[in-house]
């Protein structure tokens, strides 16, 4: 499976990623939105003789992390995993090759789009929770009280696009049970292969359009006991990007009326 069932996990070519793109924005009304980002921890018991605090979590369980970044079909664009769940989220990314790609310019570099609000363009960008840096390709809700109209109107429409990472990894985990009990003794250096193969056959049947039996679903939260921590680095060009989406938000809601 790992081998052979490559092709369904794969970074989606120009055309692929404009469809894409027009779904994100008819559904949410963001443009240019390539996808979302989540993370969920996969709990193990480890021998002995392996443990130790580089795999020990916040919750004081031994597990692995995965990193996914979905489309608007909940499928797996790119998944990074194999690394301690003692880190923190926004440590995994930016470990992660899809943080040097995207970084480099060779990701998230398509053509931009000028809003019609202000004229000011809007790069291609994904969505993340508060536990993910605002960097200028990747946009987390605003925070704190006292939000005015647009900033609240900007965090409805983050969150209904961001919540598309949490369904699929809730999705993964209840349709293959293994990723979301605790696995016993598991060799580290096979456990990365596991998970790869559930995300692939994830994208298999999301490829196939086959329906999910609500009961495989997970009940609760993918991560359930685990708290997000809110990451503080905020990126000047982020900031600017986050206040063309909501200018931009604002002038759809009132050209719709």
């Amino acid at each position: 499976m790992e081998e052979r069932a490559r092709h369904h996990l794969r970074w989606p070519q120009s055309e692929q990623m404009e469809r894409i793109k027009t779904e994100f924005e008819t559904e949410y009304g963001l443009p240019n939105c390539c996808g979302a980002i989540s993370a969920t921890h996969i709990i193990m018991t480890l021998p002995a003789v392996e443990s130790s605090d580089d795999w020990c979590d916040q919750e004081r369980n031994y597990s692995m992390f995965l990193q996914v970044v979905v489309d608007h079909d909940m499928r797996f664009l790119d998944i990074v995993t194999g690394w301690p769940g003692s880190m923190t989220v926004s440590r995994l990314l930016k470990c992660s090759g899809f943080y040097k790609l995207c970084e480099g310019g060779r990701r998230l570099s398509g053509p931009p789009k000028t809003s019609p609000a202000n004229g000011v363009e809007i790069r291609e960008f994904i969505v993340g929770g508060s536990c993910y840096p605002l960097l200028p390709w990747l946009m987390i809700p605003y925070a704190g009280k006292g939000l005015s109209a647009s900033m609240d109107a900007f965090n409805v429409k983050h969150f209904a696009a961001g919540s598309l990472a949490t369904r699929a990894l809730s999705r993964l985990k209840g349709v293959w049970r293994i990723l979301n009990k605790v696995m016993w003794r598991p060799d580290k250096h096979k456990l990365p292969s596991i998970i790869l193969v559930c995300c692939l056959l994830h994208n298999i049947i999301v490829d196939g359009r086959d329906e999910m039996h609500p009961n495989l679903l997970l009940s609760d939260h993918h991560d359930t006991g685990y708290r997000e921590h809110n990451c503080q680095q905020m990126d000047s060009e982020g900031e600017a990007m986050r206040e063309t989406l909501c200018r931009h938000l604002v002038w759809s809601m009132v050209e719709a009326e």
